[in-house]
């Protein structure tokens, strides 16, 4: 190993400080929440498409140098179409879909149905894993999509019947849980942030000619706000989020650290009335706390089985990633006073 790479995995090993897992998984909680606003923000006055495909490439240009620096190994044999499957999930079905679905609905509607997304990855991991959990545990996922599903067709005025927005972020939500999941079995051999960015690389070439085509069917326009999100969206919610979400999860304990992110939609709610002007009723807001309320209990009753807590997506890997830093830094250090003795 060199001695840069050394560096860098010192910067990356779980420090003991009581309380800071919560912190980090804290941060990037509050910088995914301003996603569905962000994006709302973009596509007023940019094409979704470019916001969708675009963002992905401000990522993956940072992914990759992060890559470079940490001297990171390669993906082997079949890492790598596993890899494509959570690019495909949560890279580009996810922001493409929301980018398109929020150019007709308001950002407070999107929080409320992604709200479903943390049972939904609870699911999609437990089928992918061949875990057998409760019947609680699908009961209450069963009543959480029940409950999505009402919301975001009732949100018309007509219940049963759903817009094209709302099948878009319903897209988006079993798109990213699929991506979350393999990638959550994924990062356990790959660490967290490395699954993350290695599947932003794997995108480019997709999400370059989706870019060059938004380009040639709109050219590049917006207001210094609408930049300003889309720039937010390319570094920090594809990005520096994932980053300190994942630095929380390391340093544990993840199966609490976790469940911060079951307070994302309440802010994702607080910042469309803010900054958006966006009115939430009680019955949205009421709503939200609902499908909140099953993702948790999803979320708990997964964990109560055995299976590692899936709440924030790629989640599954970190602490096997955090412990693989401490066991390499343990061996360095063994080995350091090996020579020593000699």
């Amino acid at each position: 190993m060199t001695s840069n790479s050394s560096a860098t995995n010192r910067w990356l090993t779980p420090l003991p400080t009581v309380g800071s897992g919560w912190a980090w998984g804290l941060l990037g909680v509050l910088a995914f929440s301003f996603t569905v606003p962000s994006t709302r923000v973009a596509v007023a006055g940019m094409s979704p498409l470019l916001v969708g495909s675009g963002r992905a490439l401000v990522a993956a240009a940072l992914a990759g140098s992060a890559l470079a620096l940490t001297r990171q190994r390669l993906p082997r044999g079949t890492q790598w179409p596993r890899l494509l499957v959570v690019g495909l999930g949560v890279v580009v079905g996810f922001p493409l879909l929301t980018s398109y679905a929020l150019t007709t609905t308001p950002a407070s509607h999107g929080a409320v149905v992604i709200a479903a997304l943390p049972a939904a990855t609870a699911v999609a991991a437990v089928v992918r894993g061949r875990e057998r959990p409760p019947a609680r545990f699908w009961a209450v996922a069963a009543l959480g999509a029940l409950v999505t599903t009402t919301l975001a067709t009732g949100a018309s005025g007509h219940v049963g019947r759903a817009t094209w927005a709302d099948l878009l972020l319903l897209g988006a939500v079993v798109a990213a849980a699929l991506g979350y999941a393999e990638g959550g079995l994924l990062a356990r051999e790959l660490g967290a942030w490395q699954t993350v960015s290695w599947a932003l690389v794997l995108s480019v070439p997709v999400m370059s000619v989706l870019t060059l085509v938004a380009l040639d069917r709109q050219p590049a326009s917006g207001t210094p706000t609408q930049w300003a999100a889309f720039a937010y969206l390319g570094v920090v919610s594809m990005f520096l989020g994932f980053v300190a979400w994942y630095r929380g999860l390391a340093l544990g304990p993840m199966a609490q650290v976790s469940q911060v992110q079951l307070v994302q939609p309440v802010l994702t709610l607080a910042w469309s009335a803010l900054l958006l002007g966006e009115h939430v009723g009680t019955a949205t807001a009421v709503g939200a706390l609902a499908v909140v309320a099953c993702a948790g209990t999803a979320v708990r009753a997964r964990a109560a089985t055995g299976g590692p807590s899936t709440a924030a997506g790629v989640s599954g890997g970190s602490t096997a990633a955090g412990s693989g830093w401490r066991r390499g830094s343990r061996r360095r250090s063994s080995r350091r006073a090996a020579r020593g003795a000699r």
